[in-house]
């Protein structure tokens, strides 16, 4: 297959900008480049149920408790329903996945904003119901059904990962919108996600952008070689 390049970090730290200019730089020297966005979107999906009328902003809490306690490492997963809108999101992502492999095995080299990982789960673009328990063995069956979709992504390791670390405060100055919390818990687990023994370069996300950009070229082009 054509390269994979993957671009992670915490939100806030450049990962969408980051990716978008590498491809840039890379289709400018004539080389057939394409992106993949390997996220949920889940923020976006949050937004338009809010925009609903009368129920939207009340059901889309509701969704968001309800996720966040499948999120919640030693709880228990609340519902079928639940376990179901968790699932279909994950579907989608592994949509996206596929349609990256089919761009690489037409040689085109695919640059990803985030990527799949099963190191931690719950978060951070890994399997949402691998944290809490399950609450029937039809949840159950669901879980596992997930976490295998994760492991099979996650078993295309990238020809190169390109980390940016970042500390919580910047990240938070960026993302205003965001809970800090949040930041801060994926701040401490960047560091340390392997994505299965790949090729890993680290960035401080708070360095001028423009010697970032360059360093992360050179990188890549070094892979490319």
């Amino acid at each position: 297959m054509a390269p994979l390049i993957a671009v992670i970090g915490c939100d806030g730290s450049g990962k969408s900008t980051l990716a978008a200019d590498l491809r840039a730089r890379l289709t400018a020297d004539g080389r057939q480049v394409a992106g993949t966005y390997l996220g949920l979107r889940s923020g976006v999906m949050g937004n338009k149920i809010k925009a609903w009328p009368l129920i939207g902003p009340w059901f889309e809490r509701q969704l968001s408790i309800r996720a966040g306690k499948a999120r919640d490492k030693g709880g228990k997963i609340p519902g079928l329903p639940t376990a179901l809108v968790i699932y279909a999101f994950s579907l989608v992502r592994a949509r996206r996945f596929r349609g990256m492999l089919k761009l690489r095995e037409a040689g085109v080299t695919v640059v990803t904003d985030r990527y799949p990982q099963i190191e931690v789960p719950g978060f951070y673009d890994g399997p949402g119901l691998s944290a809490a328990r399950p609450d029937s063995w039809l949840t159950a069956r669901i879980a596992a059904r997930e976490r295998a979709l994760y492991e099979w992504m996650a078993g295309y390791v990238p020809d190169l990962v390109i980390r940016l670390n970042i500390d919580a405060e910047t990240a938070f100055a960026r993302k205003p919108d965001h809970k800090f919390a949040s930041l801060q818990a994926k701040v401490s687990v960047t560091p340390h996600l392997t994505f299965n023994g790949a090729r890993i370069v680290d960035f401080d996300a708070t360095m001028p952008y423009d010697e970032e950009l360059a360093l992360a070229t050179q990188a890549v082009e070094s892979v490319l070689a």
